[in-house]
């Protein structure tokens, strides 16, 4: 059901129906709701805050990062060469572009938790019976139900 919410909300975006702010507003709510919901029956551990970016699979990387620069005033933040990674914002990563096939799909996204500590969040989740994983490329992220990657930062 999640992932059906959230690639309704990209599918609006990339259709220019949805702005990026209330893009980010959408995900950050997704994201708040899921974290206050009792579905899990935690109360205590960390909680999801805000959603840090989304990486978006892209066909040419520097004609989507010239996109957001362009359109929404965005600077290049970081480069991974030999990865194909840009990643875009104005104090921190908003936009992740990452040349990949198919393009035009949301690769993950990120929720952010204040004060992350890779150590607690990894016993915390344990705890709740969900196993990370951790990957150079890819972060420290969790599957979702549907086997959606949720990267946590």
């Amino acid at each position: 059901m999640m992932e059906q919410l959230i690639s309704s909300l990209i599918q609006k975006f990339e259709r220019g129906v949805l702005g990026r702010r209330e893009l980010v507003q959408s995900l950050s709510f997704l994201a708040a709701a899921a974290a206050g919901s009792s579905a899990y029956g935690q109360n205590s551990g960390f909680q999801g805050g805000f959603i840090s970016h989304v990486s978006l699979s892209v066909s040419d990387l520097q004609k989507s990062a010239d996109f957001y620069r362009n359109t929404f005033g965005l600077k290049v933040l970081s480069e991974d060469k030999k990865l194909e990674i840009m990643r875009l914002g104005k104090t921190r990563t908003l936009v992740s572009l990452r040349k990949a096939s198919p393009a035009a799909a949301v690769d993950h996204f990120a929720i952010g938790v204040e004060g992350f500590n890779k150590d607690a969040v990894t016993a915390d989740l344990k705890a709740r019976g969900v196993i990370p994983s951790q990957n150079l490329d890819a972060g420290f992220h969790v599957m979702d139900p549907d086997g959606f990657p949720v990267q946590i930062d």
